[in-house]
C-alpha cells in the first residue's frame, strides 16, 4: 500500500486516561483510511507494544513504536513539558524500554513519572523526536509568548538529537495553534529544522468525541457539566485519512512527505516466540546438563527409599520403570534446553521448604513429570496415577515448561523477595494486569459523569447480572427489566449507549496474582519496567502473554490458604505431640476413617470438596480410594455434570450399570474410572494403545479435539483409524473409539492437576478425621476475617461436637486455638475492633502471671491493649467472663479501672513510689464489682454479636424454641433434606409447597425490578437457612420490620433453590414473632410449683407491668399438698406477652417453668 501520510502520534486505550482507541480497529481503520503504517505513542508508557505489532503486522500495516513521555529539565523543574520519542531500530526500542522504565523507578513526581533531560543525552540512539505540539516546552514558552526561551529550548534538542528532531504541527481546532505553527515554519527554514504533522489522535471517528469526554471525566474525577472542567481536548482528534491530512496541510506539504519518510525510517521488527532462559549457577565441574541429570538421579534415589517405607510388609518396589521414566524425561528436557528452568524451579521451592514455607505437592500438568517429583518440584508420584509427562512438556510441540506453584498464602512473598535478590534484582518482577471498565462499574461511572441522580444509576446497575464476565448485551439480552427501560426510557438509552461506547476499555493496571519473570540479563532488555512512586510494587509492562512473546518464561508463584492451615494444624498437632512428629507428606492414602468421613459427606473445611454441589456429588459417588478422590475433583464441572458422564460414573462404580469397555485393550487404562473416559491422559493412551501414537503425538490429537477444528480433525481420524487398523483393530470399532474420544475430550480433565488437587483435599480431610479440634481452629483462624464463614465454621465445629469456648483474656491467643478433648478457644483476633498489637501487647502481658481482675489487667497492660473501646469490645465479646460473667457489672466498672491505672501510671512517671522500695510488697485487695443487675438474654447476646459479628454462647431463638415448633414444626435443615432428593433432575421441577417457617433475619439484600423495589431476606434457625422473597407490595407493607436480628414468622411457598443448593420461600406472609403470638397463642402458661411467697410475688410484680385487656390469659399451674390445679386469669387481668416480658420472666423462671399455648 503506498503511503501519502503516516500517523506519528496517537494515544490507544493503554494510555488509561484519555483515549478511546482500540488496537483492532485501529489497525483496521489505518487501512481503510489509505494508510499503510502507524504508530503507536502512548502516554507514559509502552504497554500495548507487543499488541500493536501483533495487530498491524496481522492486517499487513507497518507497526511504529513510541511513547509520549514527559520531561524534566533540572533548570526548569516546576514546568513538565510534553515529547514523542519513536524507535528508529532495536537500539532505540532498548533505549525507550530503559527510558521509560527509568522514569518510573526514579523519576516519579506528584502523578507522572518523568524522564530527565540529561538521561535523554545519554541515551538517544535509534530515537527519533516529535516537538509535541503545543504540549512540547518549545509550544509551551511561544504559548507564553516567550520566543526567547522556546529558541533555547529548540537549540537544545537539536544539540541532543541532531537532526532527528522535528518540529510537530497539529491543526486540531485548539487555541494558538497557529501561531505556533507560523513560527515553526519561520524556524524551519532559518535553522533547518523539519516540521512533521500529526493529528494527536484520541479516537477514531469524529463521532467518538463525546465518548472521549465521558472516559477523560471518569478518569479526572469531573463531570461533563462542571466548567471548572478542563477542555484539552477537540473533535477534530480523530484518525483523519491520507486525503484529509494531505489537504489541512496542503500549505506545508513537506510536513505531509516527512510523515512518510520517518515510518520508512523507523524499522523495528521484533522477535517473539524465542526462548530467552535465565541462568542457573552450578558448580564447577558441571555443565548446566550434566548437574541436572545429577541432581534429578539423586533425588530420585531419595524418593524411592521414601515409596519403599510407604508400602505394605513384604511388598517390593520395582525401580525399573522409574529409571526409565527418568532417563526419557531427563533426554527430552535437555534436548528442548529447559534444565535450567527446573533447576531454578528446584532451587527456590528447596529454599522455601527449607524455610519452613509450605509448598502444595504440584498443581497443573507439572505434576505429571516424574523429574519434576525427583527435584521436589511436586510431591505425587507421577507412575502410581498415571500421570504424563508428555500432557506437560511434549518433545513434539515445542513450548515453554509452566510450573503452577503453591506456597502458603502468607509466606509467599518471602520467597518472591529471595528469588529477586538471588538472581538479581534487575533480572526479576512480577507482571503486570490491566483492568478493564466492566459491566456494572462504567454505567455508574458513565451516569455520574453525566450527572444523573445517584438513585437513577443505581437501580441500572443492579438490574445488571451478577455474573462474571457479563457485558452490556449480554445484560440486555438475559435481563428484561433492563431492556424494557432501555426501550422506553430515552435517558436509559443514552446512558446505556454511552456506557456500550466505553466497556472493556483499559482503565487501570495492576499486579497479576502469582506471575513472576526472572530474565537472563537486565529485565529492560526484554520488556520496560512499571512502579508506584517509591519504587513499590515493580511489574514489567508486558502482560503475561507479551511477556512470554518476547521470549522471558513466566514462573507463577501462586497463594493457597489452605496450605497454610495444614501448616498451622500440623505445627498444633506437633507442639502437642512428645513422640514421633507427625509429617503431612507420610499419612497412608488408604485410611479407612478419612474414607468414612468423606462418605458421610461431612467436608466443611475440606479443600475443594466444601460446596453442598459437590458434597451431594460426594453423598452419590460414595469414595473409597484415592483415585475416586481424583474423580471427584474432574467430575465436579458443567461439563461432565450436564454430559450424563457423572451418572455413568457412578452407576457403573455401583455396579447400577455394567462397566464396559469399548476395546480389551483398554482395560487398563479406563478401569480406573470404570470405563468412563474422565481424563485428558486416558485420551492420550488410547491414541497409543490402540494407534500406535507416541505420547507426544497424543498430546498433539488432544489439543487438536479440544479446538474442535474441522480439517485438523479429518486428518487425525485418518491417522488414528490407520494406526488401529495396524493393530489388528476393525475400522469400524477404531471408527467408534475415536468419535467417543472426541466426545469426551471436551469434557476430559487434566489428571495431573487433578491429582495434586486431590492430595491437599485429602490432606485435609484426614486432619479433619483424625485432629479435628486442631484442624478446625486453623481454619476458623484463616478465616477470622469473614464473619459469615466463621458462622457457618462453627456450626460444623459444634456438628463435629467440639467444644467451642469464648475467648478468654487469661487463655486465647491471636488465633483460633485448639485444647484437650476437642475445645477451641476463640481467637482473640476475631473480636471486631481488636488489634494484633494490642493482642500482642495484652499477652506479652501476661507471661507471667495470669490476669487476675479488670483492675489488674487495666495496671498491667499498656495504652496500646488498654483503650476503652477495646476493653469495651472484649467484655462484649466475653473475653473478660473469667473476672465475672456478669458483663454488665464489668461494664459499668470499667471507667473506675480505666482511672485507677491511670492514676498508678502517674504516680510512677512522678517517681511517687520510689520511696516505698525498701518495704516489701503488699498483695493489693482488688476493688469489688459494683452490685449491677446482669444484661438479660437478648441484651447480653446482641452485645455479643457486636463484638464478635455471630451469637456465640447462646441464640435469640433458644429460648423461645419449643413454642415454634408448635406452628412451625419442620426445622429450616429438614426443610432442606426433605427438599433435596439428591440432585436427580427432579428437584428443579418441584411446585412450591405451603410452608410456615420461623427465623432470625441475618441478612438482607435489595434488588431492583421493573416491578419496583424487592427483598431478599436470610432467615436462620440455627439448623439451616433459607431465602425469604419479599415482592415490592408486601416490602412497602412490611419495610419497618426488614431489619437484622428481628424474628419474623413467614408463610408462603417453599421450594429447592438450584441457584445456592439451598432453599427458597415467596412470601405471601409476614411477621414479626411477637405479632404472631398475640394473634395465635391461647394462653400463657406458668408453673409456681415449689415457689415460695416472695418469688410468686416477684413473678406477678412483672405480669402486671405487661397486664393488658382484652389479651392473652395467664394459667397458673399450681400443687398443694397432692393436689394439682389451675388457676385462669379473666379478661380484666390478661396479657400482652411481647419479647420485654419473657426476658422479664426469664429472670424469675426456669426456661421449663413458662410456656404458651397454641391451638
Amino acid at each position: 500500500m503506498s503511503n501519502r501520510f503516516v500517523h506519528l502520534h496517537l494515544h490507544s486505550e493503554y494510555s488509561l486516561q484519555d483515549s478511546t482507541v482500540r488496537l483492532k480497529p485501529l489497525v483496521q481503520q489505518v487501512r481503510e483510511r489509505g494508510m499503510g503504517a502507524v504508530a503507536l505513542t502512548d502516554l507514559n508508557n509502552m504497554f500495548a507494544v507487543v499488541k500493536h505489532y501483533k495487530a498491524a503486522t496481522a492486517m499487513g500495516v507497518k507497526p511504529i513504536f513510541g511513547a509520549d513521555v514527559w520531561v524534566r529539565h533540572p533548570d526548569r523543574n516546576e514546568t513538565l513539558s510534553r515529547l514523542v520519542l519513536l524507535c528508529l531500530n532495536d537500539q532505540g526500542y532498548l533505549n525507550l524500554k530503559k527510558l521509560v522504565s527509568r522514569a518510573y523507578l526514579e523519576g516519579q513526581t506528584a502523578d507522572r513519572a518523568t524522564i530527565d533531560i540529561d538521561w535523554l543525552r545519554a541515551a538517544n540512539d535509534g530515537l527519533l523526536a516529535l516537538s509535541a505540539g503545543l504540549e512540547g516546552d518549545v509550544g509551551l514558552a511561544l504559548r507564553m509568548q516567550n520566543t526567547e526561551l522556546a529558541e533555547s529550548c529548540l537549540q537544545q534538542w537539536i544539540e541532543v538529537f541532531k537532526d532527528r528532531y522535528f518540529l510537530e504541527l497539529q491543526r486540531t481546532g485548539r487555541a494558538h495553534e497557529e501561531a505556533y505553527i507560523t513560527q515553526a515554519v519561520n524556524w524551519s527554514g532559518t535553522l533547518q529544522v523539519p516540521v512533521v504533522a500529526t493529528n494527536d489522535v484520541r479516537f477514531i471517528d469524529a463521532a467518538d468525541f463525546e465518548s472521549h469526554e465521558v472516559r477523560v471525566c471518569i478518569c479526572t474525577g469531573f463531570t461533563l457539566e462542571d466548567e471548572r472542567r478542563p477542555r484539552l481536548y477537540s473533535a477534530e482528534q480523530y484518525l483523519r485519512s491520507a486525503d484529509e491530512m494531505a489537504e489541512l496541510f496542503a500549505d506545508i506539504p513537506e510536513a505531509i512527505e516527512n510523515t512518510v519518510a520517518i515510518a520508512n525510517a523507523c524499522n523495528l521488527r521484533l522477535e517473539l516466540d524465542q526462548a530467552f532462559l535465565p541462568e542457573y549457577q552450578v558448580p564447577e565441574q558441571y555443565t548446566t546438563d550434566s548437574y541436572f541429570r545429577h541432581v534429578s538421579e539423586q533425588g530420585l534415589e531419595k524418593r524411592l527409599e521414601f515409596l519403599k517405607d510407604q508400602l505394605p510388609p513384604g511388598e517390593q518396589l520395582d525401580r525399573d520403570p522409574y529409571d526409565q521414566r527418568l532417563k526419557i524425561e531427563l533426554d527430552v528436557i535437555i534436548e528442548m534446553g529447559f534444565p535450567g528452568y527446573f533447576l531454578i524451579v528446584m532451587d527456590f521451592i528447596d529454599w522455601a521448604k527449607n524455610h519452613a514455607i509450605p509448598v502444595g505437592p504440584g498443581r497443573g500438568s507439572g505434576a505429571g513429570s516424574l523429574v519434576a517429583y525427583a527435584l521436589n518440584i511436586t510431591d505425587l508420584d507421577p507412575l502410581a496415577y498415571d500421570l504424563l509427562f508428555e500432557r506437560f512438556l511434549n518433545p513434539e510441540r515445542v513450548s515453554m515448561p509452566d510450573f503452577d506453584i503453591d506456597f502458603c498464602m502468607d509466606r509467599r512473598d518471602e520467597v518472591i523477595e529471595y528469588v529477586a535478590e538471588h538472581y538479581g534484582r534487575d533480572q526479576v518482577s512480577q507482571i503486570i494486569t490491566y483492568g478493564s471498565m466492566a459491566a456494572k462499574a462504567v454505567i455508574r461511572d458513565v451516569g455520574r459523569v453525566m450527572s444523573h441522580p445517584y438513585g437513577f444509576v443505581d437501580r441500572i446497575a443492579k438490574l445488571v447480572p451478577f455474573e462474571v464476565g457479563i457485558t452490556l448485551d449480554r445484560a440486555l439480552e438475559q435481563e428484561e427489566a433492563l431492556l424494557e427501560l432501555y426501550q422506553q426510557d430515552e435517558e436509559v438509552t443514552m446512558l446505556i449507549d454511552m456506557a456500550r461506547s466505553l466497556e472493556g476499555l483499559t482503565r487501570n493496571v495492576g499486579k497479576h496474582a502469582g506471575g513472576v519473570v526472572i530474565s537472563p540479563s537486565a529485565l529492560t532488555d526484554f520488556t520496560p519496567l512499571y512502579c508506584e512512586q517509591g519504587g513499590s510494587g515493580l511489574v514489567s509492562q508486558y502482560d503475561k502473554d507479551d511477556v512470554e512473546s518476547v521470549g522471558l518464561v513466566k514462573f507463577d508463584f501462586l497463594g493457597l490458604r489452605t496450605l497454610t492451615i495444614i501448616d498451622w494444624a500440623v505445627r498444633a498437632i506437633n507442639a502437642e505431640n512428645t513422640g514421633e512428629k507427625l509429617e503431612i507428606e507420610r499419612i497412608p492414602l488408604d485410611d479407612p476413617e478419612t474414607f468414612k468421613l468423606l462418605q458421610s459427606y461431612q467436608t466443611t473445611a475440606v479443600f475443594q470438596l466444601e460446596s453442598r454441589g459437590m458434597k451431594d456429588l460426594i453423598r452419590r459417588l460414595q469414595p473409597d480410594s484415592f483415585e475416586d478422590i481424583i474423580a471427584l475433583v474432574a467430575l465436579f464441572r458443567p461439563g461432565p455434570l450436564q454430559s450424563g458422564m457423572v451418572d455413568d460414573f457412578i452407576d457403573r462404580k455401583h455396579g447400577r450399570a455394567r462397566v464396559e469397555y469399548p476395546h480389551p485393550a483398554l482395560e487398563t487404562i479406563l478401569k480406573p474410572t470404570y470405563g468412563v473416559i474422565l481424563y485428558q491422559e486416558q485420551v492420550m493412551q488410547i491414541a497409543q494403545v490402540l494407534s500406535g501414537y507416541t505420547l507426544g503425538g497424543a498430546d498433539m490429537l488432544r489439543r487438536a479435539m479440544g479446538k474442535k477444528k474441522p480439517e485438523e480433525m479429518q486428518q487425525q481420524r485418518a491417522i488414528f483409524t490407520d494406526g488401529a487398523k495396524e493393530n489388528q483393530v476393525e475400522a469400524s470399532t477404531a471408527t467408534s473409539i475415536f468419535d467417543l474420544m472426541e466426545k469426551f475430550a471436551g469434557y476430559g480433565f487434566n489428571k495431573s492437576h487433578s491429582a495434586g488437587y486431590a492430595l491437599v483435599s485429602y490432606q485435609t480431610a484426614w486432619l479433619k478425621t483424625h485432629y479435628p479440634a486442631e484442624f478446625m481452629a486453623a481454619v476458623l483462624s484463616a478465616d477470622m476475617d469473614n464473619t459469615d464463614k466463621i458462622v457457618t465454621l462453627i456450626d460444623d465445629c459444634r456438628n463435629m461436637k467440639l467444644d467451642i469456648h469464648p475467648p478468654d483474656i487469661n487463655r486465647s491467643v491471636y488465633q483460633f486455638t485448639a485444647g484437650k478433648d476437642g475445645v477451641i478457644y476463640y481467637g482473640l483476633g476475631a473480636i471486631k475492633g481488636v488489634g494484633r498489637a494490642a493482642i500482642e501487647s495484652i499477652i506479652d502481658a501476661r507471661s507471667e502471671q495470669e490476669y487476675r481482675s479488670l483492675d489488674d489487667f487495666c495496671k498491667r497492660v499498656d495504652s496500646a491493649g488498654s483503650s476503652r473501646k477495646l476493653l469495651e469490645a472484649l467484655i462484649k465479646g466475653g473475653a473478660m467472663d473469667c473476672f465475672s460473667e456478669n458483663r454488665a457489672a464489668l461494664m459499668a466498672h470499667l471507667p473506675y479501672a480505666l482511672q485507677a491505672a491511670e492514676q498508678q501510671q502517674n504516680n510512677l512517671d512522678a517517681g511517687i513510689s520510689d520511696m516505698f522500695d525498701s518495704i516489701a510488697p503488699v498483695a493489693e485487695a482488688e476493688p469489688d464489682l459494683p452490685a449491677c443487675e446482669a444484661w438479660d438474654e437478648k441484651q447480653r447476646l446482641v452485645l455479643e454479636k457486636e463484638a464478635l459479628g455471630l451469637f456465640l454462647t447462646g441464640h435469640p431463638l433458644a429460648m423461645v424454641e419449643s413454642e415454634i415448633r408448635q406452628f412451625a414444626p419442620t426445622r429450616l435443615g429438614q426443610w432442606l433434606e426433605r427438599l433435596d432428593n439428591g440432585g436427580n433432575g427432579e428437584r428443579f421441577r418441584q411446585k412450591e409447597q405451603d410452608a410456615r417457617v420461623c427465623g432470625l433475619v441475618v441478612d438482607i439484600r435489595m434488588r431492583n425490578s421493573f416491578r419496583g423495589r424487592e427483598a431478599f431476606v436470610t432467615l436462620d434457625d440455627r439448623s439451616g437457612r433459607v431465602d425469604v422473597r419479599v415482592v415490592p407490595d408486601m416490602l412497602a407493607e412490611i419495610e419497618p420490620i426488614v431489619q437484622k436480628d428481628r424474628v419474623w414468622v413467614v408463610d408462603g411457598g417453599i421450594a429447592y433453590d438450584d441457584f445456592n443448593n439451598g432453599i427458597k420461600l415467596r412470601a405471601a406472609k409476614v411477621q414479626l414473632l411477637d405479632d404472631y403470638r398475640a394473634e395465635n397463642a391461647r394462653a400463657l402458661h406458668i408453673k409456681l410449683n415449689g415457689h415460695g411467697e416472695h418469688e410468686v410475688d416477684a413473678i406477678i410484680g412483672v405480669l402486671d407491668e405487661h397486664k393488658s385487656t382484652d389479651a392473652m390469659p395467664v394459667v397458673f399451674h399450681m400443687r398443694r399438698e397432692d393436689y394439682e390445679y389451675q388457676l385462669r386469669t379473666n379478661a380484666g387481668w390478661s396479657l400482652k406477652p411481647d419479647e420485654r416480658c419473657l426476658l422479664a420472666l426469664q429472670r424469675c423462671l426456669a426456661q421449663t417453668e413458662f410456656y404458651f399455648e397454641y391451638q
